[in-house]
């Protein structure tokens, strides 16, 4: 009989003779199947997303933009790629009493610098900076006509966009977004 314990004789040891005993060994029997399965190493498969909210095998993480910038100073990655995951990364961005860019001018051309972490722009502007975070593509829309930036001014792996490059940035991303 299914669910009852076949070595043992039924109201043995337990009030109100087989009743008790035949829940409990149903217990016991399902208890018995589960532990098998996971001796096997089965288990209960996960009921599919439903349809359209997730897709069978996910896309592959994008790389961060710190990553990004390693691999673009490197050689490793190519100026569009590169832009691909600046664009929509979070960039940190330094800033003063009052709401813009902070821009050094003891440049050759004027710059602003932004960091592709928190950690890099306290590196560069101490524990208490202000700071606000923006898209890359926002940086590209909002950037002042003239400037440059630099990325990870203090970090291993800097790189320097100047006035031209930016403009070059911004013909691209227009171009990609509207053909």
């Amino acid at each position: 009989m299914y669910g009852y314990d076949q070595t043992a004789s039924a109201g043995h040891g337990y009030p109100h003779g087989g009743q008790q005993y035949g829940y409990q060994g149903h217990q016991q029997t399902h208890h018995a199947h589960q532990s098998h399965q996971a001796h096997q190493g089965y288990a209960e498969p996960e009921p599919p997303p439903p349809y359209g909210q997730q897709p069978l095998y996910p896309e592959p993480a994008p790389p961060s933009l710190t990553e990004a910038v390693r691999a673009f100073t490197t050689g490793s990655m190519g100026a569009e790629e590169f832009q691909s995951v600046f664009s929509t990364s979070k960039v940190y961005c330094p800033r003063g009493e009052t709401p813009g860019f902070l821009a050094l001018h003891s440049t050759q051309q004027p710059v602003i610098p932004m960091f592709s972490t928190l950690k890099e722009l306290r590196r560069y502007a101490g524990k208490e900076s202000r700071y606000f975070v923006i898209t890359g593509a926002e940086v590209l829309d909002l950037l002042p006509s003239g400037y440059g930036f630099v990325l990870d001014m203090e970090g291993e792996h800097r790189v320097v966009f100047d006035a031209k490059a930016v403009e070059e940035m911004v013909d691209f991303a227009m171009r990609h977004m509207y053909g």
